[in-house]
């Protein structure tokens, strides 16, 4: 059997479309429709479902995929470690939201990117999640951060840390509405503070209050900001009370440029994903981004 038509086979049922497991392996839809149909003859067994949006696999193409699927990633791992002196085929391209990825995840890769014969280049591009794992699943980065885990077979997620989320404000704010007492529930004193987010939906105040008050928040005003280091400057400056990740505002915390307005006995948190193109872990550059980030992950939550 033609491995070229496995290949195409177990990308169409990890990407659960002709359309994007084209664009994955730098071909024609019209060609990967072939290859799957030639594969299918030779089978005598349909191994897809053609539906409106994309296929689904039948139990004999599931099956297939189970038992083709680790070999081909095997002979995969073969290839890349046989070319691993070119450093031109080792590029990295890491993609994840602004703040997390210059903040936590580019100062770690760094490390791995000397001139030592074992590093690899490194591009960034920043996103939110929905950009970033559609950049990842059409082949244009080979590791993403997200804050949303995908699901399908054509993607992988490991868990990487979870992000505490603190309520803050300049003191200036919580001497005027006068919180800060532990056993008191500020939610009423904050309806007059203005906030500072990073859209119109208030993604990181509703989903604060959603948490830790039940209860939507009341906003007497806004300012609107596309990068949670801006909502922290602005935070700093007295434009309102903002919700920021800990590791983000802990040295203004530590100054006293801001303060906390309330500590809940369960703060919310946010769960950060390391997310792979199935079967791209056996190529090493990725793999060892990949470990690396996971063990440095481990110092930041």
């Amino acid at each position: 059997m033609d491995l070229a038509l496995l290949r195409t086979f177990v990308t169409v049922h990890r990407a659960g479309s002709f359309t994007r497991a084209a664009a994955l392996l730098g071909l024609s839809q019209p060609a990967v429709t072939s290859q799957i149909r030639t594969l299918e003859r030779q089978l005598g067994r349909p191994l897809f479902l053609r539906q409106a949006r994309g296929v689904t696999p039948t139990s004999i193409g599931d099956e297939l995929a189970h038992k083709a699927a680790p070999h081909l990633d095997a002979l995969v791992e073969i290839t890349e470690t046989g070319l691993e002196d070119d450093s031109s085929l080792r590029t990295l391209h890491l993609a994840g939201p602004p703040e997390f990825t210059a903040e936590r995840a580019l100062p770690a890769l760094t490390e791995l990117t000397g001139e030592d014969g074992q590093g690899f280049a490194l591009r960034a591009s920043f996103g939110n999640a929905e950009e970033t794992l559609e950049g990842l699943s059409a082949g244009h980065h080979d590791l993403a951060i997200s804050t949303a885990q995908p699901r399908g077979a054509l993607l992988t997620a490991t868990a990487l840390c979870d992000e505490e989320h603190v309520l803050v404000a300049a003191p200036r704010w919580a001497e005027q509405i006068g919180t800060g007492q532990p056993d008191r529930r500020p939610e009423p004193a904050l309806e007059k503070v203005p906030v500072v987010e990073v859209h119109e939906s208030l993604p990181f105040v509703f989903r604060y209050w959603a948490s830790v008050f039940d209860s939507p928040p009341a906003v007497p005003g806004t300012v609107i900001v596309p990068d949670l280091r801006a909502v922290l400057a602005c935070a700093v400056a007295g434009a309102g009370l903002a919700v920021l990740p800990r590791y983000l505002c802990a040295v203004a915390l530590k100054r006293g440029d801001v303060v906390a307005l309330y500590e809940p006995a369960v703060p919310p948190l946010r769960t950060y994903f390391l997310v792979v193109r199935t079967g791209t872990l056996a190529m090493p550059h990725i793999a060892r981004a990949h470990e690396w980030l996971q063990q440095a992950s481990a110092d930041w939550c």
